[in-house]
């Protein structure tokens, strides 16, 4: 091969600045190019990168990339987006402070991501030499109540009481706050007087429409702490649409108290209840509610609904057909028609997995092990099948290869393939020891223009020729400003990414969470 027939990519257009550090790290809490299942809290270290932004007059920008990724869903977790804000408000530059506390109600939607910001703040104090509640913080944590309408104030408050060591009744107290209407201030008065004092309060009084509301709202939320009658709490679930976090640990015990909540539970939650309600007999072979539970689990219109995506479906088969929890302690027996369900599931959430329009290359490691995958139940063929099932399903023409320490082989993987095909299919090929390299070096050879390169592997051995020689062999001969993505499904760690390179990626281990990490990647956002 002639380099000489290659267009240079400007290396500007890769380079990893700090604007790139902050994306990777409010997506998953970390600067840099490893992306591992395992997720550890944000600290002091990881302030330099937020530092450098602010010192060089970026600080409003960063604020507008942390509303970004929280708005658009973009985070793994809530905890990078709002440790960086809490790093924003302690600022003593006046514009960032401003920002980052106007950005607080468009960050901290759920009481939980207020609490956390202020913990946040108590950590940082010592590290950044300031106080915490000082008139911006009380005036933020003010309007945060008051701009809230007052019945979805009154829902938020009793589901999400304390998190993070505060509590609603710590806040209100700390920020002084002053109610901006008789809603909010009916609100206010529940939580720092409570019940009685409402009561007594409001009980003689002529009350608005609103008051009225919240007012019945809140006499149900006491009702169902105190009530110990299985179809009085059935009945206020019904009528006030109570959650599972406004009852006692009684009631969830109760088999109709849980098929009251099946009715209205999000997929998502249905999905993780599965064993349990199994286990606790509220889903019995051949009963109703078991059929109901399995029509709404292959709705189309429900699963486009929810976003569900078929990776959290499959997690969930493979939890719900082992019969156990995770740690062992709740059994159950298999429904087969759970598991019939589940897999209709799986098969019809791959259209919500949206195209990239981007050219892949999908390697697998056929010396695959069936060890299981950090961070899921799944074992490592599995998760790879069923990722090359959403590549080929939503891309258009990917090239899917098998390869080994000597060969690469392209696999005939196609839309209508079940996961038991896929998975046999790329089981056809046997070979020796992995080298990483391989499905690059041929894509390169036979001229085939790839936008993104995903290896799949429980290994991450190299060869000759490391990865990133290797890729940017690609990118001059294509021109292209290639991507990589090594998954390491059964790696605790490993670096094969060269952190300065903005196009290289390291995934150790894969849960649901990688799947963010390699979207936001694949389309440059990170």
């Amino acid at each position: 091969m002639d380099p000489a027939e290659g267009t240079a990519v400007p290396a500007d257009a890769l380079q990893v600045t700090d604007m790139t550090r902050l994306r990777r790290f409010l997506c998953f809490g970390s600067e840099g190019s490893v992306y591992g299942a395992r997720a550890q809290q944000p600290g002091m270290e990881n302030t330099q990168m937020l530092m450098r932004l602010i010192e060089d007059g970026r600080g409003c920008e960063v604020v507008e990339e942390i509303r970004r990724f929280s708005q658009d869903g973009a985070s793994v977790s809530p905890s990078p987006v709002l440790f960086a804000l809490a790093v924003c408000s302690q600022q003593p530059d006046a514009k960032t402070k401003q920002a980052a506390y106007e950005a607080l109600r468009d960050v901290c939607r759920l009481p939980a991501h207020l609490f956390s910001f202020v913990q946040f703040k108590k950590e940082l104090k010592e590290g950044m030499h300031c106080g915490i509640w000082g008139r911006a913080l009380r005036k933020g944590v003010s309007d945060w109540y008051n701009q809230k309408e007052a019945m979805s104030l009154a829902v938020a408050v009793t589901k999400y009481k304390q998190r993070s060591g505060w509590s609603h009744k710590d806040l209100l107290r700390l920020s002084h706050m002053k109610p901006a209407n008789a809603g909010i201030s009916l609100i206010n008065k529940y939580i720092t007087k409570g019940w009685k004092e409402v009561q007594a309060a409001y009980s003689n009084t002529e009350n608005s429409e609103e008051v009225a509301e919240v007012l019945r709202y809140l006499e149900a939320v006491e009702k169902v702490k105190h009530s110990t009658d299985e179809l009085e709490v059935i009945h206020l679930l019904e009528e006030h649409g109570l959650e599972p976090e406004q009852l006692l640990t009684s009631h969830l015990k109760s088999k109709e108290v849980c098929k009251t909540l099946l009715k209205e539970m999000p997929i998502a939650t249905l999905l993780r209840s599965l064993g349990k309600m199994t286990a606790d007999n509220v889903l019995q072979q051949g009963s109703l509610d078991t059929a109901l539970v399995c029509e709404r689990l292959q709705s189309e219109s429900a699963l486009r609904k929810d976003k569900i995506h078929p990776f959290h479906v499959l997690l969930a088969l493979q939890a719900y057909k082992k019969g156990q929890s995770s740690r062992g302690k709740v059994k159950w027996e298999t429904d087969h028609a759970v598991v019939q369900a589940l897999d209709a599931a799986f098969n019809k959430c791959f259209v919500n997995v949206e195209p990239t329009g981007k050219r892949f290359v999908l390697a697998v490691d056929v010396c695959m092990s069936n060890s299981l995958v950090l961070g899921s139940h799944l074992n490592a063929t599995t998760a790879a099948a069923a990722m090359t099932m959403g590549i080929v399903r939503a891309e258009t023409e990917p090239q899917i290869l098998v390869f080994s320490e000597g060969a690469v082989i392209p696999s005939p993987v196609t839309p209508d393939m079940s996961l038991t095909q896929v998975m046999a299919e790329l089981a056809k090929s046997t070979g020796g020891a992995t080298n990483c390299v391989l499905p690059i070096v041929w894509a390169t050879e036979n001229q085939k223009p790839t936008d993104v390169f995903i290896i799949l592997t429980s290994n991450t051995s190299l060869g000759r020729i490391h990865a990133a020689e290797a890729l940017r062999m690609h990118r001059y001969r294509m021109g292209l400003s290639s991507k990589l993505i090594v998954c390491g499904l059964t790696s605790n760690g490993f670096s094969i990414a060269d952190p300065e390179d903005r196009g290289m990626m390291d995934i150790s281990g894969f849960d649901s969470g990688a799947l963010l990490v390699i979207q936001n990647f694949i389309l440059d956002q990170i």
